[in-house]
């Protein structure tokens, strides 16, 4: 397809074929599965010192963020037929890969709560039921595109945040100094700096296959309301079944604290900030946004060069 002869079209640029603008241009690396070292024996069930509900945000992302990510992966592997683009599909494939690992290490630490007397089971079968609800398909060939266009608007938005909190794991001093356990805070950040390195891959598959703004913005606020609250609601679950809150307090006598610890780990940035679901929506949401624009990929690129991969690539 031909561009209009006002585009400057840059080397590596993925092409729309629906808006027929540059999608993005080449972050100079490619994209890869990389199996990590992980080992969960010592991590306790409060494994950051002093503030166990902040330990439980991050459980909510052990917990929720690898279901998202297998739906992820089956929206992104139902779309790549539909991308003729070789840049793009060598991209897609990457984040496949990419997000099936990150279920697969994130399940090493469910399976260490489990043995810590925490089974988050009901949290996990709630998800499930959610993803089919999401991934579910009905009607005509067209129905079922639109379905898919749907699904690739909500995981583009959800994938802004996801690069926006691997930025925030990488950079934090004060989650790197707040004493976490330190294979939770490898965890962290290795998964935060491939949210980083693939941050465009799901904007640019849905502004390839379809690339409306009407369902970009619609889908950017529902998903953001839906992961806030699902977020809050695992987290309230977590800390109402933590056997080691429940037998050093009163029946729910944890809960007068949940907000004040909150509140003081993310004012010491050992947790993202959770008025993030508001104030990155415009972010999201400016004219012309590309996840190529945000900040970052030079602290994932340095964190990933020295990670503990196994494959030593």
């Amino acid at each position: 397809m031909s561009l209009p002869a006002t585009s400057a079209v840059r080397p590596n640029t993925v092409i729309s074929p629906s808006t027929a603008s540059p999608l993005h241009t080449s972050e100079a690396h490619a994209i890869h599965a990389r199996d990590m070292d992980f080992h969960w024996d010592d991590v306790p069930m409060h494994y950051v010192p002093g503030n166990p509900i902040a330990a439980h945000v991050y459980n909510c992302m052990h917990l929720l963020l690898p279901q998202g990510e297998k739906a992820m992966s089956r929206a992104m592997a139902q779309a790549l037929p539909l991308v003729d683009d070789p840049r793009l599909r060598e991209e897609m494939i990457g984040f496949i890969g990419q997000e099936a690992t990150h279920a697969d290490q994130h399940g090493g630490m469910m399976g260490r709560l489990v043995e810590l007397g925490l089974d988050p089971q009901p949290v996990i079968d709630r998800m499930d039921r959610i993803i089919d609800l999401i991934m579910s398909d009905t009607g005509s060939e067209r129905i079922r595109h639109q379905l898919l266009c749907e699904r690739l608007a909500l995981f583009s938005a959800l994938e802004h945040y996801t690069a926006v909190w691997g930025k925030f794991f990488l950079e934090s001093e004060g989650l790197e100094n707040s004493g976490i356990h330190p294979m939770i805070l490898d965890l962290l950040k290795w998964h935060g700096a491939e949210e980083v390195e693939h941050r465009s891959v799901v904007f640019d598959a849905y502004m390839y296959v379809d690339g409306s703004y009407a369902r970009r913005a619609r889908m950017a606020v529902l998903g953001s309301l839906a992961l806030a609250v699902t977020g809050i609601t695992t987290l309230t679950w977590l800390a109402a079944h933590d056997p080691e809150l429940n037998q050093s307090h009163a029946p729910l006598g944890w809960m007068p604290g949940l907000v004040t610890d909150m509140i003081r780990a993310t004012r010491r940035r050992v947790i993202p900030n959770i008025a993030g679901f508001v104030t990155e929506i415009p972010v999201y949401l400016r004219p012309g946004f590309h996840p190529s624009q945000l900040p970052g990929m030079e602290a994932a690129v340095r964190y990933l060069a020295t990670a503990p991969i196994k494959d030593g690539r």
